[in-house]
């Protein structure tokens, strides 16, 4: 039997090296920044799809962000302390495929608390990357700047709309799941019942490298009132 266990030990180990180095061979979709350019849309498009992010009632009172070639620059004066505003690819994950993708648009309304100490976090991340930074170098600046307190604490409240059905976020839809975001401290996700069987709150993980996690409840409508499937 010692030379059978043996053989397949063998068998076994070149499998998963055989995997392995498949899985490394194979081509990162996107690896490099592109073209500006390509990040950018027309200001009345993007107007209309950062305002899409949350349902009209919301939106119409908020200011609206359009990405130019150095950051974001308000488009729109709101009064309700609401800014709407659509993400880019590189607001994924550090480590994720689609972080120089041009396609991704991502439309976002945060409220005033999250306007105050989330939407800094991503103003600075754009800002780094326009300026032509790699990710490590984005990366590295980003912890720089939360260690010398120059980024603002999460205040307490701080949530988002991203309820578009005109947002794309990859993985080949032409839409995501339509859902409200809550950014919370680094805590445990059972406080938030997250990740359970049944449970409706899914932890979408930490808005790297600030200490802030992302819970998000999916809707049954996207913002413009037409039923989302969950």
């Amino acid at each position: 039997m010692r030379p059978k266990i043996s053989a397949a030990l063998t068998l076994a180990s070149l499998l998963i090296a055989a995997a392995a180095l498949a899985a490394q061979s194979k081509p990162v979709p996107y690896p490099h920044r592109a073209p500006v350019a390509q990040y950018l849309m027309p200001r009345a498009a993007e107007i209309a799809l950062a305002r899409s992010a949350a349902p009209a009632s919301v939106s119409g009172a908020a200011t609206v962000l359009v990405l130019s070639r150095h950051g974001y620059e308000t488009a729109a004066q709101g009064t309700n302390g609401f800014v709407c505003y659509v993400e880019r690819s590189w607001m994924s994950p550090f480590h994720s495929p689609d972080f120089w993708n041009p396609k991704i648009r991502g439309a976002n309304c945060v409220n005033p608390a999250a306007g105050r100490s989330v939407l800094p976090y991503a103003a600075l991340r754009t800002r780094l990357v326009l300026a032509g930074l790699s990710q490590t170098q984005v990366l590295a600046r980003l912890k720089a700047a939360i260690a010398a307190h120059q980024l603002p604490p999460l205040e307490p409240g701080a949530m988002a709309f991203m309820m578009s059905r005109h947002s794309y976020l990859g993985g080949g839809g032409s839409h995501d799941l339509a859902h409200l975001m809550f950014y919370t401290p680094v805590i445990n996700p059972q406080t938030w019942g997250a990740n359970l069987p049944g449970s409706p709150v899914g932890m979408l993980g930490q808005l790297a490298p600030a200490p802030i996690e992302i819970y998000i409840v999916p809707t049954r409508r996207w913002s413009d009132g037409t039923p989302a499937s969950l």
